[in-house]
């Protein structure tokens, strides 16, 4: 049974199909599902999602596109619903340089509060990086003290040398529909490097979809089509492959049943 861990079934392209989704999760063998939050409505919703269906999983935090609304009350409302052990992990924050949609050096204050916030809670943080590795190394080195319960870097898209400087946090990462993408040299080599130990698979749908209905609308199902390429890029079996990474997942949410 696969996991996705990284899904926005909070988006309205897919909220209003939930039911189905779910349903058709089954079908393809899907045993669970973290729905990840971007901003105060989308972590209620997922929130509100996981507590309607057992096989859904949330995650709540402020995307850094999004980071300039972050306040205090968010972080007292991310109090309550981690309360919840459905909620399992602080996520996504981080950094992303390509649209600045949230000036710099508040996506690099909110990111420092979500990390110290995760601490507190003792969940998880997954970290959402683009074009901006070295400023989310240098977060996590300041703020070393508070990474006592785990990091994903979620969709790595870096390369071998930037992995090896997050593996000095004891970082996970995980792999999704880019990896698939015939062109996406870079992306299988870090893979490959990657600690089996610290491997992960995601959707990120409905973003990212990947082949053969890249282009498309992308779904938590569609996991296993990552899960396949990985197996085949490690050469192992397909279903040791997905007992590894449903392991690791398990091992980093430790609220994930």
């Amino acid at each position: 049974m696969l996991i996705d861990s990284h899904a926005h079934l909070n988006d309205e392209r897919l909220l209003k199909d939930v039911d189905a989704i779910v349903s058709e999760c089954g079908n393809y063998g899907v045993e669970s599902v973290i729905c990840v939050g971007y901003d105060r409505a989308s972590s209620l919703k997922a929130a509100e999602l996981a507590e309607k269906y057992a096989c859904i999983y949330a995650a709540v935090a402020f995307h850094p596109h999004d980071s300039k609304s972050y306040t205090e009350d968010d972080a007292d409302l991310f109090c309550v619903l981690a309360k919840n052990t459905k909620v399992v992990a602080i996520g996504e924050t981080g950094l992303d340089y390509y649209y600045d949609l949230s000036e710099r050096s508040v996506q690099k204050r909110v990111f420092a509060a979500h990390l110290e916030l995760a601490d507190g809670l003792k969940l998880p943080v997954a970290v959402h990086v683009r074009d901006a590795y070295g400023d989310t190394l240098d977060i996590l080195k300041q703020n070393k003290k508070y990474l006592n319960n785990g990091i994903i870097i979620h969709n790595y898209s870096g390369d071998i040398d930037t992995m090896r400087e997050f593996d000095a946090f004891g970082c996970y990462y995980s792999f999704g529909g880019t990896l698939t993408f015939k062109n996406n040299r870079k992306g299988a080599e870090s893979f490959i490097a990657a600690e089996r130990s610290r491997i992960l698979l995601e959707t990120d749908c409905p973003y990212l979809t990947p082949e053969p209905h890249r282009g498309k609308l992308n779904y938590p199902y569609y996991v296993k089509y990552v899960a396949e390429k990985g197996a085949a890029l490690l050469d192992i079996d397909y279903g040791e492959f997905v007992k590894l990474t449903n392991h690791n997942t398990k091992t980093l949410f430790k609220r994930l049943k």
